[in-house]
């Protein structure tokens, strides 16, 4: 097993994004969007006051709060885009995460509040006094929230940035919520139906989901998620490249902000490998990865399941293998050893969380597997399902 600098493969960031490029390009298109939604809160905020209209001044409330939220996503990438410290030796991209998370409980907080407007609302009802130029503030900022929520969220998909995709996805949501707002005044000028507090009452309600979705997602970040099947499957498909691997397992990777993945996996090998030949694969490994994806993935470990080449083994190994993986929620076995010396069976055994008993259908293999091969000892480790 060996380890790496989580600065980078022999302190290198050969292909990796500068930090500086990403941070420029994030806080650009925050900045935008705080000029954007400063001057549609202050449009709309007139035109709601001076109209008496309750969903138009709720839309301005919004826009405050999207600008609020562009000013953390600024200080939130400032923060991350700090060097690693002896404190924080991998850096500090998680503090993204936390932005969000705040970003989130704004959203949400402004969501809840407007509710009890709308609401009030209901009860004291206020007639609106619509004017064609409050009409076109409103259509106006359909277009801009459109053109501004599209921009953002590609910009944030761009280069990994999930406060920027959520500011990005909730500006488009506005601007649908908007056309409602639109759609309320029109109905009135035309019928003499106010649907004011009603069409604010389902913005609120579409705020507080945008804000409740945010907060999820959030928090499973920081939580700790399982690997992306992308991810895995391309890290995966380039260690098994290496001429000297016969399988990849156990891939583990950390999140330490959106550009910086790390962890460790394991590989089996022939047990007729030495160590320099080992050694000189797990660097091999370790640089591969780094380079293919461009400094994203960096691993710091790479264990050794020694694979068994007599013919007398392999038999045992495929009828093992066999029998293990006749069990429904089995989804995978590797690490298959034996050691005649000691009697010894080992192998690991991924069964699925949606099994109904994990446990006990571990157990029924242990015991099954030591009921066919009694003159071993058999030691089954029960693994855990963390990446695909």
């Amino acid at each position: 097993m060996t380890g790496s600098d989580p600065e980078g493969v022999s302190g290198t960031r050969e292909g990796a994004l500068p930090p500086t490029g990403r941070e420029a390009a994030i806080v650009r298109a925050s900045v935008t969007g705080i000029v954007a939604n400063v001057l549609l809160a202050g449009f709309k905020a007139v035109v709601g006051t001076l109209s008496h209209s309750i969903a138009i001044t709720l839309d301005a409330v919004n826009n405050l709060s999207d600008a609020l939220s562009s000013v953390i996503t600024i200080v939130g990438t400032k923060l991350a885009g700090r060097a690693p410290d002896h404190k924080h030796p991998m850096g500090y991209g998680r503090v993204e995460y936390l932005s969000a998370a705040v970003i989130s409980v704004i959203v949400l907080y402004a969501g809840v509040t407007s509710v009890v407007e709308c609401v009030r609302k209901i009860v004291s009802p206020e007639t609106p006094e619509y004017t064609p130029v409050a009409l076109l503030v409103v259509a106006a900022g359909v277009v801009a929230k459109v053109v501004l929520g599209r921009h953002v969220r590609s910009v944030g998909q761009r280069f990994s940035s999930d406060s920027l995709v959520a500011s990005g996805t909730d500006a488009l949501s506005d601007a649908v919520l908007s056309v409602s707002t639109l759609a309320a005044a029109l109905v009135y000028l035309a019928f003499g139906v106010s649907l004011e507090a009603w069409v604010g009452l389902v913005i609120s309600a579409f705020i507080v989901k945008a804000g409740l979705d945010m907060l999820s997602q959030t928090l499973g970040q920081i939580l700790g998620e399982r690997v992306s099947p992308e991810v895995a499957e391309t890290v995966k498909g380039i260690v098994a490249k290496d001429p000297d691997v016969l399988g990849v397992y156990d891939l583990i990777l950390h999140s330490y902000g959106p550009e910086r993945l790390v962890g460790s996996l394991h590989v089996e090998v022939r047990d007729t490998m030495d160590a320099n030949a080992i050694d000189e694969m797990d660097r091999r490994i370790q640089e591969s990865v780094y380079a293919s994806t461009q400094g994203k993935v960096i691993i710091v470990a790479v264990g050794i399941y020694s694979r068994n080449t007599s013919e007398c083994v392999t038999a045992v190994r495929n009828d093992v293998t066999r029998r293990v993986m006749a069990h429904d929620h089995v989804i995978q076995m590797h690490g298959f050893h034996l050691d005649e010396e000691r009697r010894l069976m080992a192998f690991d055994v991924i069964i699925s969380f949606d099994a109904p008993d994990r446990m006990g259908e571990y157990r029924q293999i242990v015991s099954e597997v030591q009921g066919a091969y009694p003159q071993y000892h058999v030691d089954v480790t029960l693994d855990t399902d963390v990446s695909d």
